[in-house]
């Protein structure tokens, strides 16, 4: 199997991982199922990420003490976590969105770079024009605006709207939309920089990825 081959394999198992994920929590945030299999879904991906945050720690004792404690949390608020569970999707849909738009947006505020700036850095060696930093720093005010903004209405229908319609919002539409934001900015990326301006998905995914790296000093390196 090649390199290709095996990462096309990749892309469609976790496309079909993520698809059943939205389908079973939308279903389980609208009310319906098993209020054990709703909770469990809803708290993957907390669970998850918890994980890897425990993996990166370098103390071993620290790691077995972190893991027993959040083993705790889990079965102490396990009742109320099945009592609630459209309460626990909508906390896990506002959190991701708020990290999200932080992330982003804080790299907006002083004298540093943009996010997507120093992304674009990464993949052209350092030298960028101009007219590149101001696309970028807008780039990066959109995804900013993009993730508080569906916060905000991820809100807004949870108290106002029936279940059904914020669990289809959040649980199914949120990711055709930063699909849709991702073809709005090529298009948008195609008219406004020069071809030798405009990496490819690939380089922009790879430079994210050694980023991401840089800004964790716990993060193994490649």
């Amino acid at each position: 199997m090649t390199a290709t081959t095996a990462a096309k394999l990749r892309g469609l198992v976790v496309v079909v991982i993520v698809g059943a994920w939205a389908l079973i929590a939308h279903h389980g945030s609208a009310g319906g199922g098993n209020a054990d299999l709703n909770a469990a879904v809803g708290v993957t991906p907390v669970v998850v990420f918890f994980l890897v945050l425990l993996s990166r720690t370098p103390s071993l004792p620290l790691r077995i003490a972190g893991a027993l404690a959040g083993l705790a949390l889990l079965v102490g608020l396990w009742p109320h976590a099945r009592q609630n569970v459209p309460l626990l999707y909508y906390l896990q849909h506002l959190g991701a969105h708020l990290a999200l738009g932080t992330f982003f947006g804080r790299s907006l505020i002083g004298p540093g770079e943009a996010l997507i700036t120093r992304i674009a850095r990464s993949i052209y060696n350092g030298t960028i024009s101009a007219r590149k930093v101001r696309y970028t720093r807008q780039v990066t005010l959109v995804w900013t605006v993009f993730f508080f903004g569906n916060a905000l209405l991820s809100t807004g229908l949870f108290l106002f709207a029936p279940p059904e319609i914020w669990s289809m919002h959040a649980n199914l539409l949120t990711w055709p939309l930063v699909g849709l934001l991702f073809a709005a900015e090529h298009l948008w990326r195609m008219h406004a920089l020069p071809p030798e301006e405009r990496p490819g998905l690939v380089d922009i995914i790879r430079s994210f990825r050694r980023h991401s790296r840089r800004q964790d000093p716990a993060a193994p390196r490649s």
